[in-house]
């Protein structure tokens, strides 16, 4: 990693000529998905890129080992929480973001910016004022909506996508939201996420590993090996609907299937799940794994014969759905989906092909789908097969820049 005060060092001859600066206040080795996004799309030209992040936890060693250069801005340790904290974080993120990117041009004079993602766009708006740069910006959900809210902030913020090269948006759904909510005539361009087999710790090749993972997983639970597994992964909160999942398990019971279910993720609800797992009788059939790390999900994936997850629109809090990364991640490993038929889950379930969409609210279409799959293996191994190869298909960022390439899909 550089520090701000590097910035006069003579620069490595494999980075002499990078012209893209990615800027995002979330970037990894901070665990989030739109820091796991903005870093797979820095993979695909690390010759290509410089990146301007904020600091967090463990980033100096990370950044040493990175293909491209880093640079970071800091909070105050006292900053991690707080109110204080809430209110003064934006503020650095879009005066730091500002003044080192300036700082940054006139040691690179890169020709583009690629912001990642809506929050603290009043920087990339000033930026585009005072460099002679074009710039693109990517929306993921929220952070369209949180601009929306206040009509001073929605109207900077239309300007920005008005002057902006073009928006990239991590879904359709995304895509269409932005449509709906601002008439813009910039360029929309839809890049979903993609999985990256390092996240899982390099052992998603090896089919022995996977199975010695898979018994050890299921062992761990006291699971047969002839049992049927369901799995979700994900916080325990409401509109994640984890009680639907746990409803059909007595029911798949009575109708004959030998079924457990493992919940991956710590929230506010899980007590109330436990309670409910208990009321139903099936306590000794639902497993909450809490959480569990990147690494040893791939373990968990294994175990697995179906991925479910049948989450709601979140409208008590007005969120906007981010991509469901892990309805992606089920489909890699080459697991048949339950998913919700809404938001950005269709961009990554297509229905009868990876997996079964279904109404969420209809009981009677949940259990059926649950019921299919469990009584037929067949159809679980042809939409794993199929999920796996709809995974592995990816858009390009450098399709971005359709002048300079036409190699715009993998």
């Amino acid at each position: 990693m550089e520090h701000i005060s590097q910035l006069t060092a003579n620069i490595r001859d494999e980075t002499a000529h990078p012209d893209i600066l990615v800027i995002s206040r979330i970037f990894l080795p901070k665990q989030a998905v739109i820091g796991e996004y903005i870093y797979n799309r820095c993979l695909q030209d690390p010759e290509r890129v410089i990146v301007l992040a904020a600091g967090c936890s463990g980033d100096k060693v990370f950044d040493e080992n990175q293909q491209f250069p880093i640079y970071r801005w800091f909070y105050p340790k006292y900053w991690h929480s707080g109110c204080l904290a809430s209110f003064l974080k934006p503020l650095v993120n879009i005066v730091c973001s500002f003044v080192l990117a300036i700082r940054l041009y006139f040691r690179y004079h890169y020709r583009y910016i690629e912001w990642g993602h809506g929050y603290d766009f009043p920087s990339l708006l000033l930026l585009s004022y005072f460099l002679p740069i074009r710039f693109f910006i990517y929306l993921h959900g929220n952070d369209l909506v949180v601009p929306l809210h206040n009509p001073v902030w929605r109207s900077l913020f239309k300007l920005t996508l008005h002057r902006a090269e073009g928006i990239v948006c991590n879904s359709s759904y995304t895509q269409n939201y932005l449509r709906s909510a601002l008439r813009l005539d910039t360029p929309t361009y839809v890049i979903n996420p993609v999985i990256r087999p390092e996240k899982f710790g390099n052992i998603t090749t090896s089919a022995s590993l996977l199975d010695d993972l898979r018994t050890r997983v299921r062992q761990s639970y006291n699971i047969p090996e002839t049992a049927i597994v369901i799995l979700s992964v994900g916080r325990l909160v409401k509109h994640k609907s984890f009680e639907s999942v746990i409803d059909n398990i007595p029911l798949l019971l009575t109708f004959g299937v030998d079924v457990h279910y493992i919940i991956c993720g710590q929230g506010p609800c899980e007590l109330e799940l436990k309670s409910l797992a208990h009321r139903l009788r099936v306590g000794k059939r639902v497993h909450f794994a809490g959480y569990v790390p990147e690494k040893q999900l791939a373990g968990y994936y294994a175990a697995c014969d179906i991925f479910a997850m049948l989450s709601l629109l979140d409208t008590k809090h007005h969120n906007l759905e981010g991509f469901g990364i892990v309805y992606l991640e089920a489909s890699y490993f080459g697991k048949p989906v339950i998913a919700p038929r809404l938001g950005s889950v269709l961009d990554t379930v297509q229905h009868e092909e990876n997996g079964i969409l279904v109404n969420p609210n209809s009981g009677y279409e949940v259990f059926q789908a649950f019921n299919r799959l469990c009584k037929n293996q067949q159809l679980r191994e042809q939409l794993g097969r199929k999920g796996k190869e709809l995974a592995n298909r990816r858009t390009l960022h450098r399709s971005l820049y359709k002048s300079e390439t036409k190699n715009m899909i993998l």
